[in-house]
């Protein structure tokens, strides 16, 4: 296959040399000029973290304010009702609560933003977090203010592309470990041809720490997960249900990759991942839990957003409806070139979910007849004929029903025509559709080339 197809954006550049640090002298008892000096900028130092610590902690109040002003009744049974934190929650929320008035306005205005969410693991040093680290989670977000709606793609770690600077060609992970967050968003723009606006890196003890301060999160796992390594100390075992997963839990069941699905199927998990943690920070108890999840975002948490730019960020996220995120994965196909397995793209395919989900291109028009597929287990028999029924009276052709055991609930689109908005119009039409998680995905037919497939999780029991 020409390498060409591999990266149908690819960009020129010209490697650079990098800047040398500029060393300063410790400074010596001869030269007292040199060591005021010193002394000077330590000061200044002392100050600035001083000054970035009042900063953080003036804006986690506005964070809170932002994020929670729905839960008035909540802080008065916690706090009381005459504490100053339940007052000034009143007289914020009151004092703004016009319905000619809008919520949410953001610093940068109503456009919308492509937000690069990065997650690396450890180097195994205990210096730099952020320093020789590949990227195991590599998610586009594309946020839209104005309708309150985000969309989602996941970049499989294994994707191969090209790497700016003459690195040539890598999987798309190493692109941090090699040139660091700047590479990373490089290869990601020149890969996707997009711009990104903002990046958030996430180290893995973040995540930890986080579901931790949060009290854990819920997830349902989908299948028996058993694996151990014992260099790396990881040693998974879950079984297949509802858990409430740990913060060591969580990261367990992230880095699982040891199954036909391999790092797809890890992929797909960050998705069910993110999916659980948005409801739990949309719970209003998880105000009293901000301070320790700021401490936690300050050390293992890397952004170029100010701090009041993730506040209102903040305050979107609380009217996000989960059943009206569109997430998609690059289209490709597995390869292995002698012991290196990559990801690679379909150039075609992969266009299509950027113009859908980044670009937002919608297409107007219909289909007079629509085709569905329907996957489920055989514990699901009797919520598959019903639905298959209920799709057929709606004028809709069931072409397969096939059997599938290990997945979430979904509803994946596999058409141009079937959008969000067509979703919840059938919905209306054919409840036993239900709220699922909509997905599109134009090359991967899980029964028959249907326009969507339905997909019978077992969480919904």
């Amino acid at each position: 296959m020409n390498d060409r197809n591999y990266n149908y954006h690819r960009r020129a550049s010209n490697a650079r040399t990098a800047p040398r640090r500029r060393r300063y002298s410790t400074g010596s008892a001869d030269n007292p000029f040199e060591n005021y000096a010193i002394n000077r900028r330590r000061e200044r130092s002392s100050f600035r973290k001083s000054l970035a610590i009042m900063t953080i902690m003036f804006f986690t109040a506005i964070f809170g304010i932002l994020l929670f002003a729905n839960h008035q009744s909540y802080l008065d049974e916690k706090l009381g009702k005459d504490s100053f934190v339940s007052k000034l929650f009143s007289r914020i929320t009151t004092k703004h609560a016009t319905k000619d008035k809008p919520e949410f306005t953001l610093p940068f205005g109503p456009r919308r933003q492509n937000v690069l969410l990065l997650g690396v693991d450890s180097n195994g040093a205990d210096s730099d977090l952020w320093v020789g680290t590949r990227t195991d989670t590599i998610i586009l977000l594309n946020i839209d203010p104005r309708t309150r709606t985000v969309n989602a793609i996941s970049i499989p770690r294994d994707s191969k592309v090209y790497l700016p600077k003459g690195m040539g060609v890598q999987k798309i992970n190493a692109a941090h470990a090699i040139g660091g967050v700047e590479m990373t968003i490089k290869t990601v723009e020149n890969t996707l041809g997009i711009h990104v606006d903002k990046y958030i890196m996430v180290h893995d003890d973040a995540v930890r720490a986080i579901v931790d301060a949060l009290g854990g999160v819920d997830i349902y796992v989908e299948k028996n997960m058993k694996y151990d390594d014992y260099t790396g100390k990881l040693h998974i075992n879950f079984k297949k249900g509802d858990h409430h997963l740990t913060g060591e839990d969580v990261v367990e069941y992230l880095r699982f990759r040891h199954d036909a699905l391999g790092d797809i199927g890890r992929t797909q998990r960050q998705q069910w991942f993110l999916r659980g943690l948005l409801a739990n920070l949309q719970k209003p108890e998880t105000i009293t839990k901000i301070p320790k999840i700021i401490s936690v975002a300050n050390k293992y948490i890397k952004t170029d957003m100010s701090v009041y730019e993730m506040s209102q960020y903040a305050s979107l996220a609380k009217s996000f409806d989960r059943d009206n995120i569109e997430i998609a994965m690059l289209p490709g196909s597995p390869n292995k070139q002698g012991y290196i397995s990559y990801w690679i793209l379909d150039p075609e395919k992969t266009q299509e979910v950027v113009d859908r989900l980044i670009y937002r291109q919608k297409f107007d028009g219909e289909k007079e007849h629509y085709t569905a597929s329907i996957m489920s287990s055989p514990e699901d028999a009797a919520e598959a004929t019903q639905l298959q029924l209920a799709l057929e009276n709606a004028g809709i052709e069931v072409r397969c029903s096939g059997t599938l055991r290990s997945t979430h609930s979904q509803f994946i689109a596999h058409s141009k025509y079937v959008t969000i908005d067509y979703y919840a119009n059938l919905k209306k039409k054919v409840p036993e559709v239900k709220s699922r998680q909509f997905v599109y995905d134009p090359i991967s037919y899980m029964c028959a080339a249907t326009d969507f497939t339905v997909v019978l999780g077992g969480e919904n029991k």
